[in-house]
């Protein structure tokens, strides 16, 4: 039997440690654990593997990491912590990450397939006490998939409306900016032949894209050094119950492929079950704009709804719900997008935000933020201005320059035809603002007042209002070939564009209350014995907020590899591990190594 895949679920295993999830999280406790001698089996509720991760955009937030400036004053990483956490600064967890996430990066990219290229991301608010211009951020190196060999199917393909005929790029590389520039330059359109023609061969060959970037190529590269270790990865395996004994957890009652599978596991069981972004119940108590009755459309996998988070509380974990407002989850402005076959997909608004010719309205015409700033802040900014209203939305509109430029949300700069996504209702178009607010539902009198107020600064680069282009992050994402403003031009030349967009989410921030080594809590801060959580399943270090572009992915494989070491007895500044369950009688369970 082949122990990495769900093809011939066994009736019982035993192993030292069980996890509950393959992404970041996960795998990284997975990896680490088995490195340090225990037996791992993990377990993943989709038919895939890679969770989240796979979908993400591959950044770690890693203060002092080796890629980054070597001169990374920790004074000034931890009065960026504590300006950042605010009220829910939790100083033993970010002394910990600090303390430990530049050696988890340097441990994983010696001991296993993980490797990290550096960014030129600055934290996304850099002028901020302790605020960082470049170096934080570390990326998920490329990674040729073809090395999963059969595993490759079971790698969780990337976000599809984020992808071009199924091909990845970067943010932040040099690959985006050649197919943006592919009509004006020969030396991008070269680029661009040659990326299409490997792409198709890929295709051909393997029936999907093998040159993974982002976070498909970290997820990919977590994958391989799991099985490269023997690590099963049983897919199409969602955990139902935790088992006890004598008030310890002992491991789990897995659905496998239709069966009930008794996994006993002697250390414990970790959760990496992604959050609940997609449980109903708890986002409906917990987003405000849903509370009001609003929309949300949440990118991430549909499989993350909660079972971490319900799995500890029926033996008595806390799930800590105290990220007030704003703070539940990473907000992303997000599109619906109408595809093939009556499919909607969802796409997240990354990059065109911060291009000039850009700007975001309400309903009433009006802007209400910069929006160059982050995917959070645009969407808490989102929220709160939309709080008396039913509807939490707004428009992305821009000129036919910027629509032939930089194109708009899932619309694809020229020579892509638009008349597809015009005619399904995605893209609105009009020869003039008010024409254009007619087919979109904004208020025609407010856009024309907008744009005109608009532009009088915007033509000397100027965002009078709001102040657009004036953080190293604002600028980062933005077009350095537009001067004087990177992120400010005019929109003065019709037809016009717009694209609505509503609320989504990257994740959430509420989670498990556990130790700083992730030993689940209950309700009184007892430790409910051999539970842990990582990952989202976890509240997060950041305090509901979101400091930098991999604030996420950071803390999760940071206390992924720390939990895993306190659980394996050799991480020095934690108490050992409770004792170990008594395993069952041999016969009663089959083995898998």
């Amino acid at each position: 039997m082949n122990a990495t895949t769900s093809s011939s679920a066994p009736q019982d295993l035993l192993c030292d440690l069980l996890v509950v999830g393959s992404g970041a999280g996960g795998l990284s406790t997975a990896i680490t654990a088995r490195k340090h001698g225990l037996d791992v089996v993990v377990v993943e509720k989709a038919p895939v593997f890679g969770g989240t991760t796979a979908f993400s955009g591959g950044v770690l937030w890693i203060p002092g990491n080796r890629h980054g400036q070597a001169a990374d004053d920790r004074a000034a990483m931890r009065t960026y912590m504590r300006d950042q956490t605010g009220p829910f600064h939790d100083e033993a967890a970010v002394e910990a990450f600090l303390d430990h996430a530049p050696a988890m990066v340097e441990w994983f990219e010696r001991e296993t397939a993980v490797r990290f290229v550096p960014t030129l991301y600055p934290d996304y608010h850099p002028d901020a006490p302790g605020g960082a211009q470049v170096g934080r951020s570390i990326l998920a190196a490329p990674f040729d998939a073809s090395a999963l060999g059969s595993e490759l199917a079971r790698l969780r393909p990337p976000l599809e409306t984020i992808t071009f005929v199924g091909m990845m790029f970067n943010s932040s590389n040099a690959d985006l900016k050649h197919f943006f520039r592919a009509t004006t330059s020969l030396v991008s359109a070269a680029y661009v032949a040659r990326r299409l023609a490997a792409h198709f061969v890929d295709l051909l060959r393997y029936r999907r894209g093998v040159q993974v970037t982002s976070g498909n190529a970290l997820a990919a590269r977590l994958a391989k050094s799991c099985f490269d270790l023997g690590i099963p990865i049983h897919t199409d395996a969602q955990a139902r119950e935790l088992l006890q004994s004598e008030g310890r957890v002992t491991g789990a009652r897995v659905r496998m492929q239709g069966r009930e599978v008794r996994v006993v596991a002697r250390r414990g069981v970790v959760l990496a079950c992604g959050g609940y972004p997609h449980d109903v119940a708890r986002i409906t108590r917990r987003y405000p704009h849903l509370a009001r009755g609003g929309e949300h459309v949440s990118p991430v996998p549909p499989e993350n709804t909660g079972d971490g988070l319900a799995l500890a509380e029926a033996v008595g974990g806390r799930a800590d719900m105290r990220f007030e407002g704003t703070g539940a989850a990473a907000w992303m402005p997000v599109s619906r997008v109408p595809l093939g076959g009556g499919r909607t997909g969802v796409f997240p608004h990354l990059l065109d935000r911060y291009k000039p010719g850009v700007i975001g309205v309400l309903r009433n015409g009006r802007r209400f933020t910069n929006e160059s700033n982050s995917y959070h802040d645009v969407g808490a900014a989102m929220i709160e201005a939309c709080a008396g209203e039913k509807e939490t939305a707004m428009w992305l509109v821009c000129d036919q320059a910027a629509m032939s430029r930089y194109g708009l949300g899932y619309a694809k700069p020229a020579p892509m035809p638009l008349g597809g996504l015009i005619r399904k209702g995605y893209l609105f178009k009009g020869r003039t603002l008010a024409e254009l607010a007619a087919a979109a539902g904004i208020d025609a009198a407010g856009l024309e007042a907008t744009v005109r107020e608009y532009n009088v600064g915007a033509a000397q680069g100027v965002d009078a209002r709001f102040g657009r282009g004036s953080t190293a992050f604002n600028r980062y994402l933005a077009d350095p070939e537009h001067r004087p403003n990177p992120c400010v031009a005019p929109l003065a030349k019709g037809p016009f564009y717009a694209v609505k967009v509503v609320m989504g989410d990257l994740g959430t921030f509420d989670g498990l209350r556990t130790t700083t080594m992730g030993e689940v809590l209950r309700d009184d801060g007892a430790v409910v014995p051999g539970l842990y959580a990582v990952g989202n399943d976890r509240a997060s270090v950041m305090g509901g907020n979101y400091p930098g572009a991999g604030i996420t992915l950071g803390p999760a494989m940071t206390f992924g590899w720390l939990t895993a070491r306190f659980i394996a007895g050799v991480q020095r500044d934690a108490r050992p591990p409770a004792a170990e369950v008594q395993a069952p009688a041999p016969q009663e369970l089959r083995h898998v190594a």
